[in-house]
């Protein structure tokens, strides 16, 4: 399957500022399941791009501005070819297939830090939340929790586009039962270190279908991962309740959501020139001939075929 993304991001400013470094996390990330066809990136004003893979092994796109502007855009096209369509083609190792269990010492020291919770506060809510789906025999089966868990957030909450900074805590999206992709991918991640397992934040994008609201593959999209032994990280989206798979596309992985942010950066001028941003993402799957001259033409490295 080859999927299309077109990401366009754009700033603008009452009257010409500088910029200082940007971040950018566009770049989907590469493996047996997916693989980048053909791939530009286009930043004005004039400036330098710079590509490195962060701690998580993100790809990464650092801006260096060098002249000032009253208009900031980034411009990401992507064909990537995707080969994960079964999501459930995977077995789990034997000791983690029923909760509770304990990681091996030799991965427990990797994914520790993706069991730690990043509002430890809201644990009890989380717990309570979490509570009805357990068997309360001491032992239930691992998968069938976490799916019961991803498919009733769509069932029991209301899915809200928010353009505010940052997420919701687990407790507020609990109380409200209502929040976005990014809000609803914190609180499966939490509820999953609550039963003791590695979770971490994904952003990326989606293709729209039947269980996923249009408006949250209208732009970038969260969801999360859940390290099972055996079957490795994999993706649960409680946005529209299913297995990320086939019309998925990871940009970054990282422990918590500030860490995933597709663009950060900051203007140096008065606060007040900022006049707003514009978003526009289209995830589309394209047939094999409508970008055949588009691979062939950006066959070269990334840090090569970006232009600014």
């Amino acid at each position: 399957m080859l999927i299309k993304i077109q990401h366009s991001t754009s700033y603008e400013y009452s009257v010409p500022v500088s910029f200082g470094p940007h971040r950018l996390m566009l770049r989907p990330l590469e493996g047996h399941d997916v693989q980048i066809r053909s791939s530009t990136l286009q930043v004005t004003p004039s400036s330098r791009i710079r590509w490195v893979h962060d701690v998580f092994d993100n790809s990464l796109a650092y801006v260096d501005f060098s002249e000032s502007s009253r208009i900031l855009t980034v411009v990401s096209d992507v064909v990537v070819e995707q080969y994960n369509t079964n999501p459930f083609d995977f077995v789990m190792d034997t000791y983690a297939v029923e909760l509770p269990f304990l990681y091996p010492e030799q991965d427990y020291f990797d994914v520790s830090h993706y069991t730690r919770k990043q509002f430890p506060g809201d644990e009890g809510v989380v717990k309570e939340w979490i509570r009805p789906f357990l068997n309360q025999t001491g032992k239930t089966n691992t998968l069938a929790v976490l799916l019961a868990l991803n498919q009733s957030v769509p069932t029991y909450f209301q899915y809200k586009r928010r353009e505010e900074y940052g997420v919701q805590s687990p407790a507020q999206t609990l109380q409200e039962r209502s929040g976005s992709c990014r809000d609803f991918a914190l609180l499966l991640m939490e509820a999953a270190r609550s039963l003791g397992l590695a979770a971490r934040f994904v952003s990326g994008y989606a293709c729209q279908t039947g269980a996923t609201p249009a408006e949250a593959t209208a732009s970038t999209h969260a969801w999360t991962e859940i390290y099972l032994p055996g079957a490795g990280w994999k993706g649960f989206d409680p946005t529209g309740g299913v297995l990320a798979a086939d019309l998925h596309i990871r940009a970054a992985v990282a422990r918590e959501p500030a860490q995933a942010a597709p663009i950060s950066g900051c203007f140096i001028g008065d606060p007040s020139a900022f006049k707003g941003m514009t978003v526009a993402v289209k995830v589309e799957i394209v047939p094999p001939s409508a970008v055949k001259s588009s691979t062939q033409s950006n066959a070269q490295s990334p840090s090569q075929s970006q232009t600014s």
